[in-house]
């Protein structure tokens, strides 16, 4: 079960006699842009911190089996309980500080001690401190890849152990610790080999509780194993009924910002509302710390530091998570995403200028937690004709050669490269068979989805200072970066045409992508829009009027089963003329979402390794390590779509238009409140396929425009605050509003 409070977290499972654990974070990389120490595909790792076990039995006596095991998780509350043969344990994540709590009530006729070991994800023995191995004191490991250095050590502090990690390569430095005390119960800690540092809790009848925090630091001079010590201070003066409390009431609050209610006579539509609710606590639970949680593997990775993929972001997959998330009214969980590609800026304007020629900012598809490292003025003239295919691969000098291969080849600017192999001691790396061309490398137009997501922001909180500080950038940096594109230019039919791109991680040197045409046509309008809502930059507008008013046309959004592009959420997609398809009835439902009779992989890429969809509704579909929950991110993104749809209806920024159950299907009964574009907060309801009245209030008094959800004859009266004050009626109903007014709208028909 998925255990997290933001920024730490991890899966708890059992064995038959023990829990385990293993504690991840969302700022911990082990590798940065400028590391050559992980050619090989995969090798690079993140989030891990320390592997965690709780042993309650020493021989055969289970207590984690049989009919008196159950394990539940409560996503309201964020309480685990783990049930077993006289042994029950209580988790959380406490969300006021870096603090994991478990409450053990051992009701056994014969307790046992119970054993608490934090492990070392990595060993290698090479250098243990001091002369000699000593069980009194700490010890620590290196285990070096080329030029990086992972060293981990086990420490005991009076009654308290931890376990710290330094990643170092050149100038890169960062560090993790996780620290644990016994309270409630006498404990003694001891050295248990290499790789374990024990706290043994006396045996004894009743409840105790154990404290799990976690630091990290990008500061050398800190010490994280002192950060982590803090974290268990502030929570030691509390007992776990006072940690859950204040957990509880943290989710309440989350809670109550918004909730979406679903029912229908075959069990479909409470089914979707489960997994709905279950992302948006997957989300509260990992997305609330420096960095986005990693794609793949999130905060519940339980496999050490062998993770398919390595540590860079995808977009295709971190926008799985984010692209429609605003609805549900948690902007905070967005703050993650923005944080870290705002602050990879000034090096993707350095990219930018380097790699392709061009102003403005590129943000890559797959990039590193910083950004892109800065490449000598040489190796970046080469890149840069090779990219543009202004020189022949085969012509690649031999110095460029041996600078490429020794970078990550799954970053996108050294995506051309294929997996390696070893021979006579070199490792020897080719390229995908397409020169200079992978299936990331001229992907563009991540960063103009990612800008949409800053002015989509603004949208939804109306909020000025944010669409000038941070919105902003990022949209004319990507409108200035394809402005000045090489490979960007008016053809002789007076079209901009745009060449030797990606289409997506397809159709390698293509020109006119559908991906990029999309993205082409959605920056420019946004760059128009938000230039002459802040009063900026009036010389650049005619510049953007021009090329948006001569663009090749975007592509029209796909429509099959499988996409969750255009809103489909995972066992619905739009059809027709835009209603929602059931795929199969309830029994479908399942196995789709619970690996019921056979594995499903239904959102993308359908054939990456199959997919197995656990008990606990998480997914593994891309390898060890990647365990992921894209599929429950589509079904939500669907559901906010389909429920309340508030996009601009005159395109790429207008003004945004509301609709109501639009294509929600007649027979399900639903009410929500969710968030929508302009910054109304929105409360309906359908049942019996009636919309009932509709509440809106205006958190920054814009103009509403709403398309009637119940008939276009539809007599509607309108009320401000209680008090009735006109009647509309038409396609569309217009009004003003006034900040923190509440208005209801109702027919009369």
């Amino acid at each position: 079960m998925p255990v997290g409070n933001g920024r730490m977290g991890s899966l708890v499972w059992t064995t038959p006699s023990a829990l385990h654990f293993q504690i991840n974070r969302v700022d911990v990389f082990a590798a940065h842009a400028s590391s050559v120490s992980f050619p090989e595909a995969d090798s690079d790792y993140a989030s891990g911190c320390a592997w965690l076990d709780l042993n309650f039995s020493s021989g055969a006596d289970d207590v984690f089996t049989g009919e008196a095991f159950r394990q539940h998780l409560s996503v309201y509350d964020a309480l685990m309980t783990a049930q077993g043969r006289n042994v029950s344990v209580r988790v959380l994540g406490w969300p006021a500080r870096d603090v994991m709590a478990l409450e053990i009530d051992d009701q056994r006729e014969s307790p046992e001690a119970i054993n608490i070991d934090l492990r070392m994800l990595r060993f290698a023995m090479q250098r243990i401190t001091g002369k000699n191995y000593a069980l009194t004191r700490d010890h620590a490991n290196e285990v070096h890849t080329a030029e990086h250095t992972a060293r981990s050590q086990l420490h005991i502090r009076d009654s308290r152990i931890a376990l710290t990690q330094q990643f170092e390569e050149r100038e890169f430095y960062d560090s993790s610790a996780v620290a644990v005390e016994v309270i409630g119960r006498p404990s003694h800690a001891r050295y248990l080999n290499e790789t374990t540092v024990q706290l043994s809790a006396a045996a004894g009848r009743g409840k105790f509780t154990v404290l799990i925090s976690s630091a990290a630091t990008f500061e050398r001079k800190q010490d994280v194993a002192a950060l982590a010590l803090g974290e268990l201070d502030a929570a030691g003066g509390k007992n776990f009924d006072a940690l859950q409390r204040e957990t509880a009431e943290w989710w309440r609050e989350f809670w109550s910002k918004g909730y979406v209610h679903l029912t229908s006579a075959d069990g479909q539509a409470d089914f979707v509302e489960q997994n709905y609710t279950y992302f948006l606590y997957l989300m509260g639970a990992s997305s609330r710390g420096k960095y986005p949680p990693r794609f793949g593997g999130l905060l519940w990775r339980t496999t050490g530091d062998l993770s398919r993929w390595g540590s860079q972001y995808w977009w295709a997959n971190t926008g799985a998570y984010y692209r429609n998330l605003m609805p549900a009214g948690r902007l905070e969980l967005m703050d993650p995403m923005f944080d870290m590609y705002f602050g990879m800026r000034e090096s993707c304007a350095i990219a930018a200028r380097q790699q392709w020629g061009s102003e403005g900012h590129w943000i890559p598809e797959i990039v590193f937690f910083d950004g892109l490292e800065v490449l000598p003025d040489d190796i970046a003239a080469e890149l840069q004709d090779l990219m543009l295919l202004r020189k022949p691969f085969e012509q690649r000098s031999a110095k460029f050669q041996a600078y490429a291969e020794v970078r990550n080849r799954h970053h996108a600017r050294w995506n051309f490269q294929a997996d390696g192999k070893w021979i006579e001691g070199h490792y020897v790396v080719p390229t995908k068979g397409h020169g200079i061309f992978g299936h990331c490398t001229h992907i563009l137009g991540a960063g103009a989805r990612i800008a949409d997501l800053f002015w989509q922001r603004y949208q939804f909180t109306m909020d000025e200072a944010w669409l000038r500080d941070r919105a902003y950038p990022m949209i004319k940096g990507m409108a200035e970066f394809y402005r000045h594109f090489p490979n960007f230019n008016k053809g002789a039919d007076g079209k901009y045409h745009i060449s030797n791109i990606n289409n997506g991680e397809g159709n390698w040197g293509s020109a006119d992508s559908p991906y990029e045409t999309y993205c082409l046509n959605l920056i420019f309008p946004l760059a128009i829009r938000a230039s002459e809502i802040l009063g900026v930059d009036a010389e650049l507008r005619p510049v953007w009027a021009e090329i948006k008013a001569n663009l090749m046309p975007p592509p029209p959004e796909p429509r099959v089963p499988g996409s969750n592009r255009n809103g489909g959420f995972g066992l619905f997609v739009y059809g027709g003329a835009g209603a929602i398809e059931p795929l199969g009835g309830e029994r479908e439902l399942k196995a789709r979402y619970l690996n019921i009779n056979r594995l499903a992989s239904f959102i993308d890429e359908p054939g990456i390794g199959g997919a197995q969809i656990f008990r606990n509704r998480l997914r593994l579909r891309e390898g060890p390590g990647a365990i992921d929950a894209e599929h429950i991110a589509g079904l939500a993104g669907g559901v906010h779509q389909t429920l309340l749809d508030s996009a601009p209806a005159g395109g790429t920024g207008g003004e945004p238009l509301l609709r109501l159950f639009h294509t929600w299907p007649k027979e399900w009964d639903a009410e929500f409140t969710l968030l929508a574009r302009g910054a109304f907060l929105v409360s309906a309801t359908q049942k019996g396929g009636n919309v009932g009245a509709v509440e809106i209030v205006s958190q920054a008094g814009s103009g509403c425009e709403l398309e009637n959800p119940w008939s276009p004859d539809a007599i509607v009266t309108l009320t401000r605050d209680g008090k009735t004050a006109e009647t509309l009626r038409g396609a569309r109903l217009k009004f003003s509003t006034r900040k923190g007014e509440r208005i209801v709208l109702a027919s009369r028909m």
